[in-house]
């Protein structure tokens, strides 16, 4: 992401140092609780692709393929393949944490299964995102260095393409909590977890919702620093 100069960098921090230091909060409270129960065998001990394939048979998706992939918390449903990716660490792994992981994304397959339509609408914008996040501050700042009408029409056309990003994280946000809540729902009443392990996928699950909440609000505050920069201009002008 870039720094735009015109303005400074306080009056960026001004904006975004919220979201920043709540994304940061967020990543050490997920790690935190990834790293803690992941340490804490589940008593029926079954690993994370195990748990994945129970509930997607559960659900009749016995076509939805599941993958060992690298990475770290890299854990990802691919609904063009129909296939669940999980990490090593989630895949083999036999702790609370790899019981709710799985389980999320495993909740993903579960959402496309049942046309949920907020994974439709981010599976579409997916490509406006990959081009915006990085374009779309390109064009801002090449609008705000020309100093006509012109400019001002570049640069918020730069901000309306990285409106993208923007409007991608906030529809992630019903797309990760809802797969949450099926994975919180079904590891309750399946067996594959006692009562007394529940706790545990809240926390993890719960820290890792706040991260998507960060990425939203981090999203929207640099939409709204670029307006505020190309409106201070217009005024001036």
């Amino acid at each position: 992401m870039l720094f735009p100069m015109y303005g400074g960098y306080g009056l960026y921090l001004l904006f975004t140092l919220p979201a920043l230091l709540l994304g940061f909060w967020a990543q050490l409270k997920v790690q935190g609780a990834f790293k803690k129960y992941s340490q804490k065998r589940t008593v029926v001990g079954l690993s994370g692709a195990e748990t994945a394939r129970r509930m997607l048979d559960a659900a009749g998706l016995n076509n939805v393929r599941i993958e060992e992939t690298g990475g770290v918390l890299s854990d990802h449903y691919d609904p063009a393949s129909k296939v669940l990716r999980l990490s090593h660490e989630t895949y083999r792994g036999i702790s609370i944490s790899a019981a709710g992981v799985a389980a999320h994304e495993a909740g993903h397959a579960l959402q496309d299964s049942q046309g949920y339509f907020p994974l439709y609408v981010r599976s579409a914008i997916v490509p406006a995102v990959q081009i915006g996040s990085w374009l779309g501050p390109i064009i801002f700042m090449l609008g705000l260095f020309l100093s006509s009408s012109l400019g001002t029409q570049i640069a918020w056309f730069g901000i309306l393409v990285f409106s993208a990003t923007a409007i991608f994280a906030v529809v992630t946000l019903p797309v990760e909590f809802d797969a949450t809540r099926r994975a919180k729902a079904w590891l309750s009443s399946s067996g594959v977890l006692y009562q007394n392990e529940m706790e545990g996928i809240h926390k993890v699950l719960d820290a890792a919702a706040l991260t998507y909440v960060a990425a939203a609000i981090q999203a929207i505050s640099t939409v709204l620093y670029y307006a505020f920069l190309l409106s201070g201009r217009s005024r001036r002008d």
